[in-house]
């Protein structure tokens, strides 16, 4: 019997060593080895030591050339001094991976493709998109392309081995909660890793497109309702370059003027897709002359609005060589200062969102679907095999791609009714060798001249660059390279039969919309239309906004003697255009007369907001819910697609036009009814279903608006835990503090202008990527109550007007 039982105790022991120290699979979720996640000496306990604990105080490295001192203050913000830009790029490369070393790994394997080699099989469909979009191909392209740059080439491979010091020094014990989480170890850094960072910025800003959605509604509505529910341009909408500007050049000659209609043969194109970009993705960038404001200097401002997360998209440092000093934030595995300042001049940066992704249907010529028809020729397409190591299985994961001269076949499958679709991309080409110059250029900057040839060297994605400068000088420019397309190319999905319907080559740079120290005293963009009508080339983006670039440019034009202080409540304005316009086009239908009393007291408290979308109120969740209703009840013929078919829908403001001036259109009638309903109709009926649907809400003495939008800012691996979950925060995301569920203000900056800068800023999160340190969210607060951070912008190392919490130095 004792035999027994210690046979019996040994098997059980023998288990547990096993199931300790090895992962296994459960619910489709693959679990750590428990016993090296839990252990006091190397699991999860670990982390909750902060990174100081880590970071030598001293240490030396035989590629550098000078002695580097980095200093953090109390925010752990690194100001790096260093002697040449070499050795402050690799301080810079260390402490980013120092402190967000999982998060640059993560960001290049959702690059790569290679998400399930650490995540297991429910990453799988996302690497196979993100190959078959051809995001590795394009880092390769750009690794390939900042090769051919010395510079370049120098200065990232400097920032590399500063990402490898750091990892080269851990041990397993030390490694980021989520590699232990996760059960795999970080990999050395590389330029590729880099450059697959930089496509991730390509992925969320330069593919925005909807031509597989505009080629249905076409097919669905005809062209003389497509014309009218889909009108390029908004009439209210006023551009970044103000209207009237002259422009300094003419169309290039070469260049013809072509116009190409949209291909309705085509046909209806089923295949469900996957979308990246969302109206959510948007920022606020403006800057004032010194004309208006207080001190006679320019006062510049930026707050990109981003997908909040944790850790924050945003890394906050100053670097300090001979050639600059400049303090702002990076994106963690990319070396410079992406928005920030210096001694001299300011920057900030909101997307452009140009058409630049067209795809195109590929008519095969085998069933193998090996050829295709170009031109009238037969044509092979190049067929690569993509590889996937996914976690926990043996078997390697094999896919197809097939590459046309347009680009790959993303879309693809045997269904006689789906449409196979080739993606031409912008990203996918090699840009400017000296293309990641440009923020360097900025980074050390010193006049408008400086600005100029800096953006010169940027490509991709396009931004508009705001400036100003202790000289007084503003300006903003649409920057970056755009395809010259035929007029009314780009909207609708294209034949790729012919090569008639490829792109007619790029916009000189020196023909990019720019404006500098406009009469009106300021420039500024909220992600609308670029130019006004007499831009002599063509482009296929109205912008994504219509509200805020409006109230932004009414605020602006009615402020004097601006102070910061003014400019930071400007970024925290929750005022909306949207609700301004589109409340009092539903109030103005309404049939008072039909409404319950009940309803009247909601309707009495829409009557007498003030559209300002504040925490604390209970309107703008009424609104927002009257709005849905009334937009969705309008276009029931339109919203009956949600499940079945990609269907391109009208634009807010669209809406609130046909309201106010055709009420009795035929989109108002609701097809399920004998009747004929008017705008009258469904203002009064989706007020009633929005008084009903809201009934027990509005009976809830706590229900406000911030607890109907319920902002979240998630950790990256959506764990409840490590995130910060309804946020008591006002907002919206058609105003210019646009904070809605998920997205907003991913870094608020402020910078005056003069004989000595001084900034302000904070970004949702913390400097440390570490849930387990002080650092990783310590400033949700701050950000959340509409504080701002005094930055410590260092004259040198021995610079003592605020605090230094921690110093090390390499030698």
């Amino acid at each position: 019997m004792k035999v027994l039982k210690f046979i019996v105790a040994l098997l059980i022991t023998g288990g547990l060593i096993y199931g300790l120290n090895n992962s296994f699979t459960t619910g489709g979720n693959t679990l750590p080895p428990l016993g090296h996640f839990f252990s006091p000496f190397t699991g999860f306990w670990q982390n909750a030591e902060s990174v100081e604990s880590q970071l030598l105080e001293s240490f030396e490295v035989a590629e550098m050339k000078d002695k580097v001192t980095i200093q953090f203050d109390e925010r752990m913000v690194p100001h790096i001094f260093a002697e040449n830009l070499d050795d402050a790029f690799f301080a810079q490369g260390y402490v980013e991976a120092a402190m967000r070393l999982w998060q640059m790994d993560l960001l290049s394997r959702v690059s790569s493709g290679r998400l399930s080699e650490a995540m297991g099989p429910s990453t799988l469909d996302t690497d196979k998109l993100m190959r078959r979009r051809g995001m590795l191909f394009a880092a390769k392209n750009s690794e390939k392309a900042w090769r051919k740059s010395d510079k370049t080439s120098r200065l990232v491979t400097a920032y590399e081995r500063g990402v490898n010091a750091w990892i080269d020094q851990l041990e397993p014990k030390e490694y980021p909660l989520e590699f232990k989480l996760l059960n795999y170890q970080p990999e050395r850094w590389s330029l590729l890793k880099s450059a697959l960072v930089r496509q991730y910025m390509n992925l969320t800003l330069n593919l925005r497109e909807n031509d597989v959605e505009a080629t249905n509604a076409l097919q669905v509505f005809g062209r003389e309702n497509f014309n009218k529910l889909f009108p390029e341009k908004n009439p209210k909408q006023e551009p970044i370059i103000p209207p009237g500007t002259k422009w300094e050049f003419e169309r290039a000659e070469e260049q013809e003027e072509e116009t190409t209609v949209p291909e309705e043969a085509i046909g209806l194109i089923r295949n469900p897709l996957t979308k990246t970009t969302s109206e959510h993705v948007g920022s606020n960038n403006w800057a004032v002359a010194g004309s208006k404001t207080m001190s006679g200097k320019p006062i510049l401002c930026n707050d990109p609005h981003l997908q909040l997360s944790l850790p924050s998209i945003w890394f906050e440092i100053q670097i300090h060589t001979p050639e600059m000093n400049v303090y702002g934030v990076s994106i963690p595995g990319l070396p410079g200062v992406v928005i920030g300042f210096n001694e001299n001049l300011a920057w900030g940066v909101t997307n452009v969102g140009t058409d630049v992704a067209d795809w195109y249907k590929i008519d095969w010529t085998n069933k193998e679907k090996t050829t295709y028809l170009l031109d009238g020729n037969i044509t092979e397409a190049n067929i690569v095999i993509e590889k996937y190591r996914v976690k926990g299985s043996p078997e390697v994961v094999l896919d197809t791609v097939r590459w046309t001269k347009w680009g790959p076949v993303v879309y693809e499958s045997e269904k006689s009714d789906w449409k196979d679709l080739a993606l031409r991309w912008l990203s996918h080409d090699e840009p400017n060798p000296d293309d990641f110059l440009a923020f360097i250029g900025l980074n050390s900057g010193k006049n408008y001249n400086d600005y100029r040839r800096a953006l010169a060297n940027y490509t991709f994605p396009a931004q508009n660059f705001v400036y100003a400068d202790k000289h007084g000088d503003i300006a903003i420019a649409v920057n970056g390279r755009f395809p010259i397309k035929k007029q009314g190319q780009g909207p609708f999905v294209q034949n790729g039969n012919k090569t008639d319907n490829e792109w007619q080559g790029f916009i000189p740079m020196d023909h990019v919309p720019i404006v500098k120290n406009p009469s009106r005293g300021f420039v500024g963009s909220a992600n609308q239309r670029s130019t006004d009508g007499t831009y002599p080339y063509y482009y296929n983006s109205a912008g994504f906004d219509d509200y805020r670039g409006r109230i932004l440019n009414r605020a602006l034009s009615q402020m004097d003697s601006i102070e910061a202080e003014d400019m930071m409540a400007l970024q925290l304005f929750e005022y909306s255009i949207h609700a301004e316009e589109g409340l009092t086009v539903m109030i103005d239908l309404l049939q008072v007369e039909e409404l319950t009393d009940r309803e009247k007291r909601i309707l009495n408290k829409l009557v007498n907001w003030g559209f300002s979308f504040d925490k604390d109120q209970v309107e703008p969740a009424i609104f927002k819910e009257w709005w849905d209703n009334y937009y969705k009840m309008t276009f029931d013929e339109i919203m009956v697609f949600k499940d079945s078919l990609p269907m391109l829908r009208p634009e807010a403001w669209r809406l609130i036009e046909l309201s106010e001036k055709t009420p009795e259109d035929a989109f108002f009638d609701q097809k399920e009814t004998t009747e004929i309903e008017t705008a009258t109709d469904i203002a009064t009926l989706s007020f009633k279903k929005t008084c009903s649907e809201m009934a027990d809400q509005l009976l809830n003495p706590n229900f406000d608006w911030s607890s109907s939008k319920n902002t979240s800012i998630m950790h990256l691996t959506r764990i409840p835990a490590f995130s910060r979950m309804n946020l008591d925060i006002g907002g919206y995301r058609q105003a210019l503090n646009a904070i809605s569920e998920q997205h907003g203000p991913s870094w608020r900056m402020v910078v005056e202008l003069g004989d000595e800068v001084k900034g302000w800023g904070v970004f949702p999160g913390g400097q440390s990527g570490n849930p387990g340190s002080k650092y990783y969210d310590n400033d949700v607060e701050t950000w959340r109550t509409g504080s701002y951070n005094q930055l410590f912008f260092m004259k040198d190392a021995s610079d003592t007007s605020q605090d230094i919490s921690y110093t090390i130095e390499i030698n």
